[in-house]
């Protein structure tokens, strides 16, 4: 079947000016031009634009979409399986949360107990599905998932003021880490308060620190556009401050 930009835009529950977006970018061309210059798709077509918003729905940036579907190792089968795979992780990740609702609701109306513990690990787990979302393939390749999996289960068992406390610990970590770019030194006090800030927030999710695994996580936060960008985000350059005060402070000397 054949569908022209308003057919497959109802179809598909997107605008007609998203599917002429898509075709202007190279992302999801018709098959073909009708005689009266209208914009043609077909099954392919169909298919690619239900690969597509699914990405998006996963979160994934256009450009980023467009590099996976053209590439010549695509394989659309397997697309939908990974696709599957994430959808139900984020359908545990929604069932984790509605079961915390759910179970406080019952402790307010005095029906059931909840310990401190159970009244975060909806929360818990959205950080958990969050973090392996963004960053899971290559932290699992640099640190071997038993290291990750040690991570995770250290999360998952944090009473309800570690929860507290690691938050806080995040924004004083941000706001020294803020002072000390300002000043500019990453071998000065403020600079290494921050290394130090950073090495204590870790202990939080490390099942085991070394000084070895803190420098080669800094150098990730350069080298990994996506670490970088979350640092960087209010000011440029402040990963790579981040992890040359790092190397400072464990000793494994600054690089470039």
């Amino acid at each position: 079947m054949e569908y022209t930009v308003q057919q497959l835009a109802r179809l598909a529950g997107v605008s007609t000016r998203t599917l002429r977006y898509y075709d202007e970018i190279g992302l999801l061309e018709p098959a073909r031009i009708n005689s009266s210059g209208y914009r043609i798709y077909g099954v392919n077509e169909v298919d690619m634009l239900q690969q597509i918003l699914f990405y998006r729905e996963l979160g994934l940036a256009l450009e980023d979409i467009k590099a996976i579907i053209t590439a010549p190792s695509f394989d659309a089968a397997q697309a939908l399986r990974e696709h599957r795979q994430k959808l139900l992780e984020k359908r545990a990740q929604l069932d984790a949360l509605i079961e915390n609702v759910n179970n406080t609701i019952e402790q307010k109306e005095g029906r059931s107990t909840m310990n401190d513990k159970e009244k975060f690990n909806g929360f818990k787990n959205k950080m958990m599905e969050e973090n392996e979302k963004k960053y899971g393939k290559e932290i699992r390749e640099k640190y071997g998932e038993d290291a990750v999996n040690k991570s995770n289960a250290k999360l998952m068992n944090m009473s309800e003021e570690e929860y507290r406390k690691v938050a806080e610990l995040e924004m004083q970590l941000n706001e020294t880490l803020a002072q000390a770019f300002a000043a500019g030194d990453p071998s000065g006090e403020l600079a290494q308060k921050a290394a130090e800030l950073h090495k204590q927030w870790l202990t939080f999710y490390w099942d085991q620190y070394s000084k070895e695994a803190h420098a080669g996580l800094a150098e990730m936060y350069v080298a990994d556009e996506r670490f970088t960008a979350y640092y960087d985000k209010d000011q440029p350059g402040t990963a790579k401050f981040l992890r040359d005060a790092i190397l400072i402070y464990t000793g494994m000397g600054q690089r470039g």
